[in-house]
């Protein structure tokens, strides 16, 4: 897909990948809609800002509605790019922190997919590119409310592709590995630094899985530092 005047929405656009990815289709001459809490202050005509959290269907609708009015085009693709972990053995989770992260990084993913996707089905092309993470193929100590919810993700993707495939609708899994953004902020055990993946990488590679061909679907993709170096 050429993504030059295509309308594609961005979940968590306000910092790290999200945001270097809506930079990046903008310089490619995308139409961007980017779903967050927080503003990401780009100021482009062709990109729109709609405050949103992820763990209310509500919000969501709310935004897909406005931007069906802004942009007046069919919707292209979803990047579901949102959600956030942080780091305890598992009998010191609370039920409200793992209800909290399922809440973002399952439900939101859950309610945004299920937003495109009958206008995709009927216009019978599109693509859904979901960020899971190495966290949802392997199990990592102190990880296992994020684990879990990564486990998911990968999952959705894998179950949601055979199910719109005849449809023309492309779905991707993304999995990589530790990457140098504000996530880390929350750990004490870790912290972000510049052996890890970059951002702007991972927007490069999440757009060139949208500038594929039509008949070539990414399933999963799993991206690993080469010398990363915790601290």
């Amino acid at each position: 897909m050429e993504v030059k005047n295509k309308w594609i929405i961005v979940t968590g656009d306000s910092r790290g990948i999200g945001f270097e990815l809506v930079k990046k289709l903008l310089e490619r001459g995308a139409r961007v809609a980017g779903w967050s809490r927080h503003d990401p202050e780009i100021d482009h005509p062709e990109f729109r800002h709609y405050q949103v959290d992820l763990s209310k269907s509500g919000d969501i609708e709310k935004a897909w509605e406005a931007g069906q009015k802004d942009f007046a085009a069919p919707v292209e693709a979803l990047i579901n790019n949102a959600g956030y972990g942080f780091f305890k053995y598992l009998e010191d989770y609370t039920a409200e922190e793992w209800q909290d992260m399922y809440a973002v990084n399952v439900f939101g993913l859950f309610y945004a997919s299920k937003m495109v996707l009958p206008e995709m089905k009927q216009q019978r092309r599109g693509h859904i590119i979901n960020i899971s993470s190495i966290a949802g193929k392997e199990g990592i100590a102190m990880a296992t409310a994020y684990c879990g919810s990564k486990f998911a993700v990968r999952g959705i993707s894998a179950a949601l592709y055979k199910e719109v495939k005849e449809f023309n609708v492309k779905v991707s899994c993304v999995m990589p590995g530790s990457v140098n953004t504000h996530f880390f902020d929350r750990t004490e055990a870790t912290r972000a630094n510049p052996s890890m993946l970059h951002p702007e990488d991972l927007a490069e590679t999440i757009v060139h899985l949208l500038e594929t061909p039509d008949n070539y679907n990414p399933s999963e993709i799993e991206i690993r530092p080469m010398n990363v170096r915790y601290q």
